[in-house]
């Protein structure tokens, strides 16, 4: 039997123009206020359509206390331009989040849309 050895040559062109430069994108991760928010309103949405009894029923079927439950729940009591800005806040990509549930809280508990607008322009300003 005989065996036969084959080669094969490939020219390769080292050179050309210089890479250019790619600018990669600073890739974060969304506000956990923001993903607290869709949360709320999807837990909302469930108990309206009798995924779950109550609050109560939601609360211990997702392991959370009753009191975190209507912490995050109340999210929805926000006005809607408050909300949209907290779904369009921008990534987090270094250290902790700027805004935060709980410094949402004293807006939550105004019940007057334009204070709580004028309170979400101050904490906006405030936030580093």
């Amino acid at each position: 039997m005989r065996e036969f050895a084959a080669t094969t040559g490939y020219a390769v062109e080292f050179s050309g123009p210089a890479p250019t430069s790619v600018e990669v994108p600073v890739v974060g991760r969304i506000p956990r206020v923001a993903r607290l928010l869709a949360f709320a309103h999807h837990l909302d949405a469930q108990i309206l359509a009798g995924v779950y009894d109550d609050m109560a029923d939601a609360a211990g079927k997702l392991g959370l206390s009753r009191g975190r439950l209507t912490q995050i729940l109340n999210l929805t009591l926000l006005c809607p331009r408050v909300q949209s800005e907290i779904l369009s806040l921008p990534p987090v990509t270094a250290g902790r989040d700027p805004i935060t549930e709980r410094t949402l809280r004293p807006i939550v508990a105004e019940p007057v849309w334009e204070l709580q607008t004028t309170l979400w322009r101050r904490l906006r300003q405030e936030a580093p």
